[in-house]
């Protein structure tokens, strides 16, 4: 969200319950849970909720709602992709904390994400904190927890799209960059602080982990499309995703998202939110595979993405 989309969500959050209507799955399960983050010397108990596919899952994505949100917002679009066969891990992250612990850069929240890193360099280890949250959860509904996938994808909205390509980064130059198969960016927005897009993609851009964006529009609550220019300038790749002409940026919530989005950011439009959900598990399924589904990317031809009717297709640099 961009600033004043920021503030108004924040005044609305202080007013109201701020709680996600999505569906209940018919095929997925949603089990509840925390998982622990390491936060200026304490540990951050965050909500977390895990969706379980109905089979053995076929790879781990992380799912990551956007500023002033929560999980539940995500709900929608976190069923979609576990009924295609995914086990989907989605926290809430703070937007406020005195410690600079945030999902978007208000200061310094590099630390932070270098936590949220974690998770995934240690998601191999069954004591780790990944493991251990999916264990609880699935204890609490008296299931036994699947072994967490070795290969993932990320998956982040608006302010969740920067926090996923700085962990993606911190992989990268750390540990557990094996695991990753790439990004899917929903409407990504750049942090008015700090350079973590920057030298996230920057980082990104020579390695051959895909990173495909669904963007809207230039406008407030995504600041005037400040994550989507980013991609466009630091990735040196024909194609980065499309744009959605009449896109909101609630389309990622879906029927996930709530009054309070609805006021800062609009109305989710039914076909946007079909193609975006379609896009999202169409892409993630060919990180995982390696395959290239026709129509799912332009044609050699024309430039049309098939699967997104009157979508732009975006170029990098």
């Amino acid at each position: 969200m961009s600033l004043r989309g920021c503030v108004l969500a924040v005044l609305i959050a202080a007013c109201m319950t701020n709680g996600g209507i999505g569906p209940a799955g018919a095929q997925t399960s949603r089990l509840l849970a925390t998982v622990d983050l390491p936060c200026a010397g304490s540990v951050l108990q965050q909500p977390a909720s895990w969706y379980l596919p109905v089979s053995a899952p076929r790879g781990l994505v992380w799912l990551q709602h956007g500023f002033a949100r929560d999980d539940a917002n995500v709900a929608a679009l976190a069923e979609s992709l576990s009924d295609a066969g995914y086990l989907v891990f989605a926290p809430s992250l703070p937007f406020v904390n005195v410690s600079g612990c945030t999902l978007q850069n208000l200061g310094d929240n590099t630390q932070f994400l270098n936590g949220v890193a974690q998770l995934f360099a240690t998601a191999g280890d069954p004591g780790g904190p990944l493991a251990r949250s999916l264990a609880t959860a699935a204890a609490r509904t008296g299931r036994t927890a699947p072994a967490l996938p070795a290969q993932f994808v990320f998956v982040g909205h608006s302010a969740g799209a920067e926090a996923a390509e700085y962990v993606a980064y911190r992989l990268h130059t750390t540990a557990g960059w094996s695991g990753l198969r790439g990004l899917v960016l929903l409407d990504p927005v750049e942090s008015f602080l700090g350079d973590n897009t920057d030298r996230a993609l920057t980082d990104l851009d020579p390695t051959a982990v895909p990173v495909l964006t669904i963007s809207g529009p230039p406008g407030l609550c995504n600041n005037f499309g400040s994550g989507t220019a980013a991609l466009q300038t630091r990735l040196h790749r024909s194609f980065v995703g499309v744009r959605l002409p009449s896109g909101e940026h609630t389309d990622a919530e879906g029927t996930s998202t709530d009054i309070l989005g609805q006021l800062a950011c609009g109305i989710p439009q039914q076909a946007n939110v079909t193609t975006l959900q379609h896009l999202t598990t169409g892409w993630t399924s060919d990180f995982f595979t390696g395959a290239h589904t026709a129509g799912l990317y332009p044609a050699a031809r024309s430039g049309v993405v098939a699967a997104a009717p009157g979508a732009q297709s975006l170029g990098g640099a």
